[in-house]
């Protein structure tokens, strides 16, 4: 009877290891995420320029990037940072570029590297457009955004106005390169927010007393603008040709994803009050919107809410993609689930996910596997835009602690935020956020910003014995762009398949590594891995041991491998 009682025993532990999605023994507790930015080095302060007028832009930025500049294998940093106003210049601001040392510090290389350029910067976008091998620099900004060529050397050059993107002179906000016609070459989307200039801004106010900080419903929208890549160095603008000129539009994020799976990635722009847009690649060279039809565009009730940031991912194995939106307070967050049919339903109102968000206001989102059980969780950074808003609203806050949910499978998830450490769940004023393997061991790291104030640095912790296993997919593309944005990895361990498109941009403002991490749980190998280039090609690798990045050259299949960093 004792054997039996045993047994039986063990089989309820697996059964209910299967019910929860054959999730890892670790649980969320095992799990903390370490501020480790004083000791990294990481010394930044956001100049948003705020003088006490209230200016519109000062309540977005800033952007954050992970970009792996000099090619050895370590994730660096780019931090977005404004300026001084005008005629209120105090001091000397710019973006920043730290090198990874390898050993948990990094260094200001951004003199050197010839990024100090003062614009009033708010996003970035990374990808290599010219195909040399090394990751370029797009940064959006109020006014002219600036493209920065990496030369192989450490250093950068403003190649805007040579590249045929100097002129438009907008507020410009989330970027993502995007192989849209799928020639080899990486096309760039900018997403532009409304029209304003100081002499056009306007007065508004939340008491009746004092200015604020004006909604976008005060301002007219702008359309968001697609670069041609003519292989050459320079771009065209192909917006309206290509069936993007919405005029209406107010965007804050971009996401690219393929929605319909068909092999040609499509756009969502998330807007701010205005609906959301969601365009079909034709694969001809235009776009068709499809945000109403698709149940994208609005909440459930029909109205177009304040969307910020927007990510995409197939967060319940189904093999399609879903979405989720960023609102204002008041809002919750948006959770699309695609049906597989052209068709989202917004899960968040009868989830968790909905319930804890009601009352923050987030922005830089992503899902990403930060307990490598296989089922990707959802991340938001969260802060309100006016300091004032407690006086007006008593439950809503102007600095929020961010949002960590779990993924439990099944489509379920639950907060666990408060597990994760006092100072990750501080609260915060939280802008652009993206996440990136920065000590090479396999699990993923989060860098924040903060509107106005000091970026964060996040260190991914497992407590001894209660790490999962991963597998890391670099790609290197050849008749595809080199980086392999847009190409689709589905990796089976025990039966289970994943799927993930390696994109740029998403989140808000910012920019995640480009390299492919893929949570195992307790397997030690990856049964099997396809991978589906931007080109067509596909190709397949078989039983990918753990605990290493693997390198996947187009037409080639693996080309090497390193073992995580002990």
């Amino acid at each position: 009877m004792k054997g039996l009682a045993v047994v039986f025993a063990v089989f309820l532990l697996a059964t209910l290891s299967m019910a929860l999605g054959r999730r890892g023994p670790a649980p969320a507790s095992a799990i903390t995420f370490r501020d480790v930015t004083p000791r990294a080095g990481v010394h930044f302060v956001h100049n948003n320029g705020a003088f006490g007028k209230k200016f519109l832009p000062e309540t977005l930025g800033p952007g954050v990037a992970f970009i792996d500049y000099d090619n050895d294998g370590w994730p660096d940093i780019f931090l977005v940072n404004g300026t001084d106003w005008p005629g209120h210049a105090q001091k000397h601001t710019t973006a920043k570029l730290y090198h990874n040392n390898h050993d948990g510090t990094f260094t200001d290389v951004t003199h050197k590297a010839g990024l100090d350029v003062e614009i009033y910067g708010l996003g970035v976008a990374v990808g290599d457009y010219d195909n040399d091998g090394f990751d370029d620099l797009f940064v959006t900004a109020l006014g002219q955004s600036r493209l920065f060529h990496n030369n192989g050397n450490g250093t950068f050059t403003d190649v805007t106005q040579k590249a045929g993107l100097s002129g438009p002179r907008e507020l410009s906000t989330s970027a993502a390169w995007i192989d849209f016609d799928r020639d080899g070459r990486l096309d760039l989307v900018v997403g532009n927010y409304v029209q304003w200039t100081p002499e056009t801004d306007l007065y508004c106010t939340l008491d009746g007393k004092n200015k604020s900080y004006c909604t976008p419903e005060s301002y007219k929208g702008t359309s968001a603008r697609l670069w041609h890549n003519r292989g050459d160095g320079t771009f065209e603008d192909v917006t309206q040709k290509a069936g993007l000129g919405d005029p209406t539009s107010k965007t804050m994020g971009i996401v690219i994803f393929d929605y319909d799976n068909d092999g040609w990635p499509d756009l969502l722009f998330s807007n701010d009050t205005q609906p959301n847009k969601l365009y079909r690649n034709n694969g001809n060279g235009t776009f068709s919107e499809k945000g109403v039809i698709a149940g994208i565009a609005f909440s459930e009730d029909g109205v177009a809410r304040a969307g910020m940031g927007v990510d995409a991912a197939d967060y319940d194995h189904s093999g399609y993609p879903s979405v989720m939106i960023t609102n204002f307070s008041n809002q919750m967050l948006s959770l699309y689930h695609n049906e597989g049919k052209g068709l989202f339903v917004d899960e968040a109102p009868q989830s968790a996910v909905g319930r804890a968000t009601l009352l923050t206001l987030g922005f830089g989102c992503f899902f990403f596997d930060y307990d490598l059980d296989g089922w990707p969780d959802i991340f938001i950074a969260n802060g309100h835009i006016d300091p004032e808003i407690q006086k007006v609203q008593a439950n809503v806050k102007y600095a929020m602690p961010p949002h960590l949910f779990r993924n439990l499978g099944k489509g379920k998830f639950e907060e666990v935020t408060g597990l994760m450490g006092r100072a990750f769940n501080a609260p915060r004023v939280g802008r652009g956020a993206a996440y990136a393997d920065i000590n090479n061991d396999g699990r993923l790291d989060l860098l924040l910003s903060t509107n106005g104030g000091s970026a964060y640095l996040f260190r991914n912790e497992a407590q001894p014995g209660a790490a999962n296993r991963s597998v890391r997919l670099k790609l290197i593309g050849t008749r595809s762009n080199r980086d392999g944005i847009g190409a689709v990895a589905r990796v089976t361990v025990g039966g289970d398949t994943q799927t993930q498109m390696l994109r740029s941009g998403s989140s808000y403002l910012s920019a995640s590594e480009l390299i492919l991490t893929f949570g195992l749980a307790q397997h030690d190998k990856a049964d099997s891995i396809e991978l589906r280039w931007p080109s067509g090609q596909i190709d397949h690798l078989a039983n990918v041991a753990a605990g290493q990045t693997v390198t996947l050259t187009e037409g080639k299949g693996q080309t090497s491998a390193q073992p995580y960093a002990k």
